[in-house]
């Protein structure tokens, strides 16, 4: 076995990053207040070409809490949650004390079905429910189908919470992922197409939106000289070292996407025979997404876990599909809406390494594991 082993989707850092956390040192700029940050939110908007309002955090899961938050939900609310995620997307719904509804994927991108959100909808108004806000997921970066989602968000008033944590770079209609929703999200964790170790941003439509948002995620400390609060903060700041890192990984965004594209073409060429074999890809042109992380689907869970365990014996990591929300055991008493699709891409469906900084040698590791399975 190759004591190397090749992970799913590791750090790669640019270069400079060093550079501006000496600076960030230099400065004696450490804490969650500092310049860095400033600079990283100005070049995140400048980035999504939106007039938005970004929020620097120290992680994806902060920003859909304080997304929540400012959409007013409570204790009792609903929210209805894209089933197949990470539980990063629905935990903060149970930090306020609202109830996820669930909702199934579609075939084509993997995302939240309209028709079963629609559904979903429905049912909850006739119970005489009003859900409270749409929790749409861009898993692995592959765009959802926003004009079907945004539809129904404005025929029956229920505000969207855009998790773009896997997608930052990802497009659908020439607009990026994330600015479709009433607040947008983004995740920098270690695994993420950029990293700042730990981090996240929310994207907001308004000034006032970012005060709310900087306030609630600094202890929510009034505007007193002494220590003053009213109600429930966090500490949910991103921090300038962080924030150094951030800089220095925008740089090299372009580059990082353009190579998990070219791992998405690998992997398509090395597929390309196997009827077995199914790659997750864009459906249309409409859908641009930054291949974060290269999936198939094979034929039953049987191969999927053989071809798993394989991998493994060549030091490679592979992972399956996110286990779907409604069928985790925290979940097992909550409403679900659709089919059973979901369940199907996590029997089958197997996540493969998609790190921007692949070698050669990688990638000829990879291709003798995969086809030697396949002979």
């Amino acid at each position: 076995m190759n004591s190397k082993r090749i992970l799913l989707s590791p750090p790669h850092m640019g270069g400079t990053e060093q550079t501006y956390i000496a600076q960030a040192f230099q400065d004696n700029w450490i804490a969650p207040v500092g310049p860095h940050i400033d600079l990283f939110e100005n070049r995140l908007v400048d980035l999504l070409g939106e007039k938005r309002q970004v929020v620097a955090l120290n992680s994806g899961t902060a920003a859909i809490h304080l997304g929540l938050q400012l959409l007013g939900v409570q204790k009792g609310d609903v929210v209805l949650c894209q089933s197949l995620t990470f539980i990063a997307s629905v935990n903060p719904v149970l930090y306020l004390g609202a109830t996820p509804v669930f909702i199934g994927s579609e075939k084509e991108t993997w995302n939240l079905c309209p028709i079963a959100l629609e559904e979903a909808i429905l049912n909850r108004l006739e119970n005489g429910i009003q859900p409270k806000a749409i929790l749409v997921v861009h898993l692995y970066g592959m765009p959802a189908k926003m004009n079907e989602i945004i539809a129904l968000s404005k025929k029956y008033n229920i505000p969207i919470l855009e998790d773009a944590a896997e997608a930052l770079g990802s497009s659908y209609q020439g607009k990026p992922c994330g600015t479709f929703g009433d607040f947008g999200v983004f995740s920098f964790n270690g695994n993420k197409i950029i990293t700042t170790s730990g981090g996240g941003a929310l994207l907001c439509h308004s000034e006032i939106d970012k005060k709310k948002a900087v306030f609630l995620a600094s202890q929510a400390k009034e505007d007193a000289v002494h220590y003053e609060h009213t109600q429930i903060g966090y500490n949910y700041r991103m921090s300038n070292v962080s924030a150094s890192i951030g800089l220095g990984q925008l740089e090299v965004l372009s580059e990082h996407i353009q190579h998990r594209k070219q791992n998405h073409l690998f992997y398509k060429q090395l597929f390309e025979n196997l009827s077995e074999v199914t790659l997750h890809q864009e459906p249309s042109e409409n859908f641009i997404s930054n291949h974060w992380l290269t999936v198939i689907q094979l034929a039953s869970f049987e191969q999927r876990e053989a071809l798993r365990l394989h991998l493994e014996k060549y030091n490679i990591e592979s992972r399956p599909v996110w286990k779907p929300m409604h069928l985790q055991p925290l979940f097992q008493d909550n409403l679900y809406f659709g089919d059973d699709f979901a369940n199907i891409l996590f029997d089958n469906g197997l996540c493969l390494p998609s790190g921007s900084n692949l070698s050669e040698e990688d990638f000829n590791r990879i291709k003798e594991a995969i086809r030697s399975f396949f002979i």
